[in-house]
């Protein structure tokens, strides 16, 4: 019997509503609102300290991970506000899966031990076949399969830097999240690995909605449908300037600032 895949549930979206952080007193963002749709990939862009990772790690729950932060309003999965008091912190983490800027495999670990790490964190019961399975088409949807599959019992952390990325990827595909967040995913891969990771990316969004931190505009461009671009001014917290089709945001932004941004004329 065939095992059910993660494309089996409906494409999710994802809402932010009037999100506002704060690292102790220090104020980070304010009232930022912003759907990302099922099924596509959205771009975050803005200049560095302008909140975009703060904003991307409170969308699965990892900005609580921070003893001083705090932060006011609602993260929605489907209409379901992942902040919800009755709402288990697992749930949200398995939903919403994440890949980091540097590739964090397990070192010591086998590639087939770290794809399936993530089902013993978030309370994945699974048999050997089961295991076999994840194993096999999370490394597929990830890139990685024809690369390592006479090899899986060595170790992750014996990969090249893009091959770890992927193997990363993987290991958050294995527990089949509704979303998977990525932050700056690619900036320290060279080019050739940026570019399987961004046909990975452009694959994967026909089953996982994704939103993804870029400082490369030519990156937002080719791999994202819609973007929104965060700007903080001095001495004031982060917002999003602007959002929407990507190729409007570059063809022709509204604001002044947005030009200037992807116009390379600041940031």
């Amino acid at each position: 019997m065939p095992f059910p895949s993660a494309s089996a549930a409906p494409l999710a979206t994802l809402e932010a509503r009037s999100i506002t952080a704060w690292f102790g007193d220090h104020q980070v963002l304010d009232r930022v609102s912003l759907t990302m749709p099922a099924g596509q990939i959205t771009s975050l862009i803005g200049p560095s300290g302008c909140g975009k990772s703060t904003f991307l790690r409170i969308l699965n729950r990892m900005h609580e991970l921070v003893p001083s932060a705090s932060l006011a309003g609602e993260v929605l999965l489907d209409g379901d506000d992942i902040y919800d008091p009755e709402k288990r912190l697992t749930d949200a983490r398995k939903a919403i899966g994440m890949v980091f800027q540097k590739p964090n495999p397990f070192p010591a670990m086998s590639i087939y031990d770290n794809v399936i790490a993530g089902l013993k964190l978030t309370g994945v019961r699974a048999d050997r076949a089961r295991k076999d399975h994840l194993v096999e088409t999370s490394l597929q949807k990830a890139g990685l399969w024809n690369e390592v599959r006479d090899r899986l019992r060595a170790p992750g952390g014996g990969l090249s830097g893009g091959q770890q990325q992927r193997l990363c990827i993987a290991r958050s595909l294995a527990v089949q999240p509704r979303v998977l967040l990525m932050d700056e995913p690619c900036s320290a891969l060279d080019p050739t690995s940026t570019r399987v990771i961004e046909e990975t990316m452009l694959e994967l969004a026909s089953e996982v909605t994704i939103v993804i931190v870029t400082h490369n505009m030519q990156q937002a461009q080719r791999v994202s449908s819609q973007c929104a671009f965060f700007l903080a001014g001095a001495g004031k917290p982060g917002g999003i300037v602007e959002h929407g089709p990507t190729d409007a945001m570059f063809g022709d932004p509204q604001d002044t600032r947005t030009a200037d941004y992807v116009g390379g004329r600041f940031g």
